[in-house]
């Protein structure tokens, strides 16, 4: 069979999604249909806003769907119509099986993880939030379990010391689209081994749950490692972040913080207490040294390398981090 002969149905929704359908259309597979979210007001101005698959689909004239919901009778007729061969998923909705088992050789999704590890919703921040070294991207076909379906193939790649969230989600958005149309083209011609994901101790497995804002305070007491893998985990989004508290009693404001590095040493001080020359560095105590900032955003203030923000910022020794 001709990878290229497949009735492909494209499902996605934000720029991780985007590389991967480009790859397919300009590498001559034959995408019958893209589905992505509806559009949705955002903004100050509430203007309708457009997925990036959406708005790559349209430029590639490829046909949209845009269902608002998956079991409807009119979606369903609609995928039907297209008799596609494959599906291809990536971050997309959860799909019913009326619509992942539709394709007749199945549907397949691109996960940023080596499944098993990682499953869930936020799997390239918590690996570096988890301090890993090693990460990678997954196709597997879809099944009634989140993450769980059978393994088709995987590309394994280093997480740098100075990788964050941003470089991370870069690197995987591509080393995606290679495995994607390999995978296709491997599925076509039959030389595809799925390998399910059954009797796996789950104890041992790391989950990547939806990130929430609690999930991004700095907790000072931890160790300083700890602390560079969270806010390297979290940069530049959503963003670790700390109260900043000022000795006189004053409210607290919040801190985000999206660089930093870790400076082991012996001290004996409150762990989130500041030290700086007030003109080049300000640096927070930590359980087994300090956490010197790089880059951070005060509240109502913009985001600024150390030395800037210190510009304005006189009275930084009069505060502390932390609750």
């Amino acid at each position: 069979m001709n990878a290229k002969d497949l009735r492909i149905v494209f499902m996605g929704t934000p720029e991780f999604a985007v590389p991967s359908l480009r790859a397919l259309v300009e590498g001559g597979y034959n995408v019958v249909a893209v589905v992505t979210t509806p559009d949705k007001p955002a903004g100050r101005g509430q203007k309708m806003h457009e997925s990036d698959v959406k708005i790559a689909a349209r430029s590639l004239g490829l046909p949209i769907l845009q269902p608002e919901k998956l079991r409807a009778p009119e979606f369903v007729e609609a995928m039907q119509a297209l008799r596609p061969d494959l599906g291809i998923v990536i971050a997309f909705r959860m799909l019913p099986e009326t619509i992942w088992a539709m394709p007749r050789l199945g549907t397949f999704n691109l996960h940023a993880s080596l499944l098993p590890q990682y499953r869930g919703a936020a799997p390239i921040n918590r690996a570096i939030m988890n301090g890993e070294t090693e990460t990678g991207v997954t196709t597997f076909l879809l099944n009634h379990e989140i993450d769980k379906g059978a393994i088709l193939a995987q590309e394994r790649m280093p997480i740098l010391p100075d990788d964050n969230v941003g470089t991370l989600y870069d690197k995987l958005m591509h080393a995606g689209t290679k495995l994607v149309t390999d995978t296709v083209d491997r599925i076509a011609s039959g030389d595809i081994a799925p390998i399910e994901q059954q009797h796996i101790d789950e104890s041992i497995l790391h989950p990547a749950p939806k990130i929430f804002k609690e999930d991004c305070r700095i907790d000072w007491c931890r160790p300083g490692k700890q602390i560079v893998d969270l806010i390297r985990g979290l940069s530049p989004y959503p963003a670790a972040w700390s109260e900043l508290r000022k000795e006189d009693g004053t409210a607290p404001i919040t801190a985000k913080i999206f660089e930093a590095r870790f400076e082991p040493a012996s001290i004996d001080l409150l762990p989130g207490s500041v030290e700086s020359d007030c003109r080049t560095f300000v640096r927070v105590a930590c359980s087994d040294g300090w956490i010197v900032l790089s880059e951070l955003q005060i509240a109502g203030k913009k985001r600024l390398p150390i030395k800037v923000l210190l510009l304005g910022w006189r009275d930084v020794l009069q505060y502390r981090f932390g609750k």
